[in-house]
């Protein structure tokens, strides 16, 4: 937001000259830049003599022009672009001083409830579906929503209060509580986890929904992370994994994979645990790391493998014409 008032009084301006304003470093100041251009601010890079960040056409923006939905992704961007460190929270400070005042509680509420977590894969689209900017909206406006969500058994209706959005590696999941009747806070003893790909509809509420006093972000979000991992984590197995894979292991599986103490044997091969929500499904993650990794328990592990093995050997063991395979009469 500064450096767009900054943008505003004068034709260019470089990220050297930025980061003097805001007193902070030249990177930090660069990856605010990048936030303004990639949350649709009309502002393009320029290299060489004279170069430096303008507004398109010359043109002149007024901060109020901006939506209340356009000032939380700013924020929320701008604030997840980097770590907390020193400068960064003062870079912050005087952007939130710069949104609109209408807009600036509701900003500063949306960015603090919204987190981005990166393990459980990488994608490289990391767009929130369109339901998330529903519910920051409402998070925003201190709202209830109503959703309608596809259950595993079944779609229900519901009306909840949001306390937080957020992703973990590729997947976007909302915590809310029931609304309380005759109160507008939601009761924090009943949290409730659900997945933005299976919320069918959202509509935010003219009823009021606020969190809880003292409700704690950091606890409600890790608690929902432990819950997940158990289920995805239901069925574990014994690796024993070669050196030089055990990164490349562990990358894939991410917190579902951990070091085990000792080595297994005399080969030097690594003690690994890897876990995943069912047997088969486990098992097919792993018969790609044959070459790499023995599975030593449990045995339900091994023998899926096997099928898989057998399954496979069946459909591509014997060469066919269409191998391109000569036969010899």
């Amino acid at each position: 937001m500064q450096a767009l008032l900054l943008l505003q009084g004068r034709p260019r301006i470089t990220a050297a000259e930025l980061a003097r304003e805001l007193e902070v470093s030249v990177p930090t100041a660069r990856r605010d830049l990048e936030a303004l251009a990639m949350s649709g601010v009309p502002i393009y890079p320029s290299r060489g003599r004279g170069g430096g960040w303008r507004l398109i056409g010359g043109a002149r923006t007024d901060l109020t022009g901006l939506t209340q939905g356009e000032v939380n992704s700013l924020l929320v961007a701008l604030a997840q672009s980097g770590a907390a460190t020193p400068e960064r929270i003062a870079a912050m400070r005087k952007l939130v001083r710069a949104v609109p005042e209408p807009f600036r509680e509701g900003a500063q509420r949306v960015a603090a409830s919204t987190v981005r977590d990166a393990p459980w894969g990488i994608t490289e689209d990391d767009t929130p579906p369109a339901v998330v900017a529903e519910v920051q909206r409402a998070i925003a406006g201190s709202r209830r929503i109503a959703l309608q969500y596809e259950g595993s058994s079944a779609r229900s209706e519901t009306e909840v209060v949001p306390l937080m959005v957020g992703s973990r590696g590729p997947r976007w999941y909302l915590i809310a509580a029931p609304a309380s009747e005759g109160t507008d806070a939601a009761d924090d003893t009943r949290l409730r986890t659900y997945r933005a790909d299976r919320i069918v509809d959202v509509r935010v509420l003219a009823t009021r929904g606020v969190a809880p006093a003292g409700f704690d972000r950091a606890r409600a979000w890790a608690e929902m992370v432990e819950r997940v991992e158990s289920f995805r984590g239901a069925v574990r197995a014994i690796v024993h994994v070669e050196p030089w894979a055990v990164k490349a292991l562990s990358d894939r599986f991410g917190a579902q994979a951990r070091m085990l103490d000792g080595p297994p044997d005399g080969t030097g091969r690594v003690r690994m645990e890897v876990s995943a929500h069912r047997v088969d499904a486990l098992a097919e993650q792993l018969a790609g790391w044959t070459g790499a990794a023995e599975v030593v328990a449990p045995a339900s592990v091994r023998s899926a493998l096997r099928t898989l093995g057998e399954r496979m050997a069946s459909l591509y063991g014997a060469p066919s014409a269409q191998d391109g395979s000569e036969t010899t009469l």
